[in-house]
C-alpha cells in the first residue's frame, strides 16, 4: 500500500537524531554569557569619556532630554564595539503597526576615494534613519506615495548585537514617525504614556514627603507557545498561512488527565529551551522561568520584570529567537492564541507594576492598611480599569486573541479585577469609613513532621481573572500571545496616569483648603471605591452565572473585535489620549483603520486557506473513500448479501460529503464578497459572514476526518502533532 506524505512524515520524525548539545552551561558560566552582546551600562562607561557616559546615562534613567553633541561620541565607540564582535552592519530596528518588528541594514563600510574603504558610523546615522515608510499601516494618516518616514534612535533601550552565520548586526532599537510627524509605530506611544504616569505619580508621591521622583511602568512578560515537528508542519497549510489549524478534530487523548502541566520536560524540548535561553542571555533578556504548561506541546518562558518600554523590546526578542530557534531543532514554534481548537491556547501574562529607583509602588508591606501610599496607588489602579474597562479591553483585542478569550484556560472578555482575601478586605473596611484591620498570612500547617512551615499568602490567586493583584503587582491575563505588549501597557500606563491626576488634584485641592494629608485621603478613597467596585470580582471568571452578574452591574461584555473597535474613536477615548499627548485624534483614527484591515485580512486569509485545503485535500480524501466503501458494498451484493457491510456508513459518509460540499459554497461565496466600505464595514462582514462558514466547513471536514479510512486522510492530525516529538 502506497504511503502517505503524513506517515512518511512520523517516520522521519521517528527515525531522525537531533543534535542536542549545543549550548554547555558547564563551560560557559551563566553570569559571563549575560549581556555580553549589548552595548549596556557597563560598556558604555568602560567606552565612553565621563562626561559623555554621564549626559547619556542621565537620558536612560531620569528622561531628560539627550544632547546631541553626546551621539558622534557615542556612535564611535558603538561602532568599535560592534566591529570587534564581527558585525559588518546597523540596523535601526522599529516597530511598524504590522505588529511584528522591521529592519534595514546598512553596512559599516564608506569608500575612501582612493580604491579602499573605511568603516564610518556617525551620530547623525545613530540618531535617524530613513526607511521606506509607504509600505507600512498608515490607517489614512498617509497616502501610499507619500513615502517618508524616519526612525529616532531609543537611548533607553541599549543596541545590541545579532549573531548571524556569516557575520553579525548592530541592532539600535527606535521610534518610527512619519514626516508630518504622528506615529507610526507602537514604541512612541509607550514611551509618551510612560512619561504621562510618572509626571501623574510624582505629585502624589510629592504629597506624601517623597518630591522630585521620576516613577517607571514594569512588566515582566510571561510567554506561552506550541512546539511540533517541522515536518507536520510543512504538511499543513493552514499553519503556514495563519498559524493555526483551521481543521482538526480532537483527539483521543487531550489535556484531561492534566499530566502535561508542569510535567517533565522531553529532551528535545529542553536541549531546544537551553539554547534559546543561551541566546536571550547573551542579549540581556532576563528570562527566568521555563516549564510545560497545560495542553500537550505547550510551554511558557517568563522573564524578571523591567522597565515597560525595554520589557517590550525583550518580549519582542524572545519572539524572535524562539522561532529562530526551533528549527535547529527540527521543530517549529507557534505564538498563536489558538493554534489547535478543543485545547488551551496561548496567552502572555502582563505582570505591571510602578516603581521609582527603590520602592514598588504597589508593594503592601506587612500591613498594608497602614500603608496610605499604596492604597491611594492600588486605588488609582481600581478606578482606571472600572472607568476605562473598554479601552482596557480594546488594548487586547485580535482575530487571533477572539478564538482564546472565554474559554477555559482564558479570562473572558468581561474586564474585572481580582484583589484577594486580605485587599479586598482592607477596599470594603475604606469603603466602610477606614481600615482598621488586615488579614494576614500566617503559616501553612502541611501535617508532615519533616516539612519545614511556609509563609501562608494572605491571599489565594486568581486563573480565571483578566486582571488580578499577585501581591505586588497587576497581572494582566487577557493578552495574546502573539501581541505586541506595548498596546496594553501604553492603555495601562495612560489609564491610570487619569486617575492619578484625579487623586492628585483632589488631594491637593483638599490640603490647600486646611486638610492634612491623611484627613484628605480618608475623605476621598471610600467615594472612589464605591463608585469603582462594580469591577471587582473575586470569583470564578469562566462560571455562566459571573456573566449575568457582570450585566447587573453594568460591565460591558465586548465579546469579539468587532464589537469593540469603534471605542478607538469614541469621544472619551480621544479625550483621554489627547490629554495626556499619547495619542493624537489623528492617530486613533489611524489605529481604528489600521486594526479593522488586520482583523479583515486575518479572517480573509483564514477563509482562503480553508477553502483551498477543504476542495484540494479534505474533498478528495473524502470521495476516495466514498468511492471505495461503494466498491466493497457493490462487492458484496454481486457476492449475494442482502445487507452487504458499510451501507449504513455509506450514507452517513455521503450525507456528511454534502455537508462539506455546503460549507465549502458558503465559503466560496463569503471570500468572493467584493463590496465598498470603511474598513470597519469590511471586519463586521467578515465576522458575519466567513467565520460562519468557516465553521461551518469545518465541522464537516472534522466529522469526515473520524471517517475516512488513515491511510487516505492527507492532514496530519491533532494526535499526531500534539504528541510525537
Amino acid at each position: 500500500m502506497p504511503t502517505t506524505a503524513r506517515q512518511e512524515a512520523i517516520k522521519s520524525i521517528a527515525s531522525t537524531k537531533h543534535v542536542l548539545n549545543r549550548v554547555d552551561f558547564k563551560t560557559t558560566h551563566v553570569k559571563d554569557l549575560f549581556g555580553v552582546n549589548v552595548f549596556n551600562e557597563d560598556m558604555q562607561r568602560a567606552r565612553l569619556p565621563k562626561p559623555i557616559f554621564k549626559a547619556l546615562q542621565k537620558t536612560v534613567k531620569t528622561g531628560a532630554t539627550l544632547d546631541p553633541t553626546v551621539a558622534d561620541a557615542v556612535a564611535s565607540a558603538m561602532k568599535d564595539w560592534a566591529l570587534e564582535r564581527g558585525a559588518t552592519h546597523y540596523t535601526h530596528l522599529f516597530q511598524p503597526m504590522t505588529g511584528i518588528t522591521a529592519e534595514k541594514h546598512d553596512s559599516f563600510l564608506t569608500p575612501d576615494g582612493a580604491g579602499g574603504a573605511v568603516a564610518e558610523f556617525s551620530g547623525k546615522e545613530l540618531i535617524k534613519g530613513e526607511p521606506d515608510a509607504s509600505s507600512f499601516p498608515s490607517g489614512g494618516l498617509r497616502a501610499t506615495f507619500e513615502a517618508r518616514g524616519y526612525t529616532a534612535w531609543d537611548p533607553t533601550s541599549p543596541a545590541y548585537i545579532a549573531e548571524n552565520p556569516n557575520g553579525s548586526t548592530l541592532v539600535i532599537p527606535t521610534a518610527f514617525l512619519s514626516w508630518t510627524g504622528e506615529a507610526l509605530d507602537k514604541k512612541t506611544p509607550l514611551l509618551k504614556s510612560m512619561d504621562a504616569l510618572s509626571v501623574q505619580a510624582a505629585r502624589v508621591l510629592a504629597l506624601f514627603g517623597k518630591p522630585g521622583q521620576r516613577v517607571i511602568t514594569t512588566v515582566g512578560p510571561e510567554q506561552e507557545y506550541f512546539l511540533i515537528d517541522k515536518s507536520f508542519y510543512y504538511l499543513r497549510p493552514d499553519l503556514i498561512a495563519t498559524g493555526r489549524t483551521l481543521f482538526g478534530s480532537p483527539p483521543p487523548k487531550g489535556q484531561e488527565l492534566e499530566d502535561q502541566y508542569f510535567g517533565a520536560i522531553p529532551e528535545r524540548v529542553l536541549a531546544y529551551m537551553a539554547e534559546c535561553e543561551a541566546e536571550l542571555f547573551k542579549l540581556g533578556v532576563p528570562v527566568k522561568t521555563r516549564h510545560n504548561e497545560v495542553a500537550p506541546s505547550q510551554y511558557e518562558i517568563a522573564p524578571i520584570y523591567e522597565n515597560s518600554n525595554l520589557a517590550t523590546d525583550h518580549q519582542n526578542l524572545t519572539q524572535e529567537v524562539l522561532r529562530k530557534t526551533a528549527d535547529k531543532y527540527g521543530l517549529v514554534c507557534l505564538i498563536h492564541e489558538k493554534p489547535f481548537a478543543g485545547i488551551n491556547g496561548s496567552g502572555k501574562h502582563n505582570n505591571w507594576s510602578m516603581s521609582t529607583d527603590s520602592e514598588n509602588l504597589l508593594e503592601p508591606g506587612h500591613t498594608p492598611h497602614e500603608n496610605a501610599q499604596f492604597l491611594v496607588f492600588t486605588t488609582a489602579v481600581i478606578r482606571a480599569v472600572a472607568k476605562y474597562s473598554k479601552i482596557l479591553r480594546l488594548a487586547i483585542a485580535s482575530a487571533h486573541n477572539d478564538h482564546r478569550l472565554g474559554a477555559n484556560e482564558a479570562p473572558p472578555a468581561i474586564i474585572s479585577i481580582f484583589l484577594g482575601d486580605q485587599l479586598n478586605d482592607i477596599i470594603e473596611q475604606i469603603e466602610a469609613g477606614g481600615a482598621k484591620t488586615s488579614k494576614q498570612g500566617g503559616m501553612f500547617q502541611t501535617g508532615v513532621s519533616v516539612l519545614p512551615q511556609l509563609p501562608k499568602e494572605a491571599g489565594d490567586r486568581n486563573r480565571t481573572s483578566p486582571f488580578a493583584f499577585t501581591g505586588n503587582k497587576f497581572e494582566f491575563r487577557a493578552v495574546g500571545s502573539s501581541a505586541n505588549i506595548s498596546g496594553a501597557n501604553t492603555v495601562l500606563n495612560t489609564i491610570v496616569a487619569e486617575s492619578l491626576d484625579y487623586i492628585a488634584t483632589q488631594l491637593e485641592t483638599a490640603i490647600k483648603g486646611g486638610k492634612s494629608l491623611a484627613d484628605a485621603t480618608q475623605a476621598l478613597l471610600p467615594g472612589i471605591i464605591k463608585e469603582s467596585k462594580k469591577v471587582v470580582f473575586n470569583g470564578n471568571g469562566y462560571a455562566e452565572e459571573w456573566h449575568a452578574e457582570a450585566a447587573k452591574r453594568g460591565l460591558p461584555n465586548l465579546k469579539n473585535t468587532v464589537d469593540v473597535l469603534p471605542v478607538t474613536v469614541e469621544a472619551d477615548t480621544i479625550a483621554l489620549f489627547e490629554k495626556y499627548k499619547v495619542y493624537s485624534a489623528a492617530e486613533l483614527k489611524s489605529r481604528y483603520n489600521i486594526l479593522s484591515e488586520a482583523y479583515t485580512k486575518a479572517v480573509a486569509i483564514e477563509g482562503k486557506t480553508a477553502l483551498l485545503m477543504a476542495k484540494t485535500m479534505i474533498l478528495p480524501a473524502a470521495l476516495r473513500y466514498q468511492k471505495d466503501v461503494g466498491e466493497s458494498i457493490a462487492a458484496g451484493k454481486a457476492a449475494g448479501a442482502a445487507q452487504p457491510a458499510g451501507v449504513e456508513v455509506f450514507g452517513t459518509l455521503v450525507s456528511t460529503i454534502n455537508e462539506l460540499l455546503a460549507g465549502i459554497k458558503s465559503l466560496e461565496k463569503a471570500v468572493g464578497h467584493e463590496a465598498a466600505g470603511e474598513p470597519y464595514d469590511h471586519a463586521k462582514f467578515a465576522r458575519d459572514h466567513i467565520i460562519p462558514a468557516l465553521l461551518s466547513t469545518r465541522e464537516a471536514a472534522d466529522k469526515l476526518e473520524t471517517m475516512v479510512s488513515d491511510d487516505l486522510w492527507p492532514l496530519p492530525t491533532y494526535r499526531e502533532m500534539l504528541f510525537i516529538k
